[in-house]
């Protein structure tokens, strides 16, 4: 399985034009996100304690959601 942050990068645009498209731009300059994961607990615990980007975590389950889709 592709770590979650290869999968979210797909979805880094210039602007935010949604939610994703927001979190991805914010994962990208966030030098601490544990881009090798593929750890749903992991990135959610990561995210929780330093992810003030995010805003609202259904965001990141939503994201989630797509990245379980594009794996199977």
């Amino acid at each position: 399985m592709k770590p979650f942050y290869h999968f979210l990068m797909r979805y880094r645009q210039p602007k935010n034009i949604d939610d994703i498209t927001a979190f991805a731009n914010n994962a990208y300059e966030d030098h601490g996100f544990p881009k090798q994961s593929s750890s749903y607990d992991e990135i959610s615990r990561y995210l929780e304690m330093n992810g003030h980007y995010v805003g609202n975590m259904s965001v990141f389950d939503k994201a989630w959601d797509l990245y379980l889709q594009h794996e199977e």
